[in-house]
């Protein structure tokens, strides 16, 4: 196999990837010739690739209608997801706190590499969560208050490198997408210690989140509630002090996970 466009990326598994990304971000089975089509691959290369999807159960080829589905493996690798990135029941109580003093639904956001992925959700029919922020959820961080304070916590090239690749799009009229405005959010977000989106998720709902660090003072989360946009601006102190008391709370908890693991004393 060859090297790709990156040091140490094979060529044929980034095609596989493109291939199998192309095949789930479809409403319904994909035919062999619409994915080298689309994605700009010969036909016998991308038979090959289709194949070897198949035989590793992450694609199914249903023969009637001559096109390829996702398999049953992608489904394994979503539930190995959610085991490993499960906030440790410590954090998860604390949700729920928080969940309760807050009245709003209440997320546990996790730092994984350059991501902030939703780990725990605490809501209640009353007060449900945002519906595109299930446990995984990882996207616009432009966008989300959990995303706002991990892009303030980079250094500005990192910060500068991940936003050239997930881009600023508008996912609702009152996204910030311009540069230098989020920037400056940004260092607001930094200085307050606190992050705070008003419609820009999603219209007439609003987030607020606060860090959480590991015993060595390091960014590791960050605690979040949703809301009706009306409800946090006619409750935004007492809200602000559920969070910002849950960010200590669940600092201090992954605090005690972690010596609890590694057997060392805080």
């Amino acid at each position: 196999m060859s090297g790709g466009r990156g040091t140490g990326v094979l060529q044929s598994v980034e095609r596989a990837m493109r291939v199998l990304d192309h095949i789930a971000s479809a409403n319904g089975p994909v035919q062999a010739k619409q994915v080298a089509r689309e994605l700009g691959l010969t036909l016998p290369t991308t038979y090959h690739l289709l194949t070897t999807l198949v035989t590793g159960g992450y694609l199914v080829h249903l023969a009637d209608e001559r096109a390829y589905a996702l398999g049953h493996r992608v489904d394994d690798l979503a539930r190995g997801l959610h085991r490993q990135i499960a906030a440790p029941p410590e954090v998860q109580r604390v949700a729920t706190v928080i969940h309760r003093e807050a009245q709003a639904a209440a997320y546990y956001a996790a730092l994984r590499d350059a991501e902030m992925i939703v780990a725990h959700v605490a809501e209640c029919p009353a007060h449900p969560r945002i519906r595109p922020l299930a446990v995984g959820f990882h996207q616009a961080p432009h966008a989300t208050a959990f995303g706002k304070l991990m892009l303030a916590r980079l250094p500005d090239d990192d910060r500068e490198t991940l936003l050239e690749h997930t881009g600023t799009p508008a996912v609702t009229a009152g996204t910030v997408t311009d540069r230098g405005l989020l920037i400056r959010q940004l260092r607001q977000v930094r200085g307050t210690n606190l992050a705070v989106e008003v419609d820009e998720f999603q219209d007439g709902l609003s987030c607020m989140a606060a860090p959480v660090t590991d015993a060595a003072g390091r960014f590791v989360g960050a605690v979040a509630v949703s809301m009706p946009t009306t409800r946090l601006r006619e409750d935004r102190w007492s809200v602000e002090r559920a969070v910002r008391l849950g960010a200590v709370r669940a600092t201090r908890a992954v605090a005690l996970t972690t010596a609890a693991r590694t057997g060392r004393l805080i």
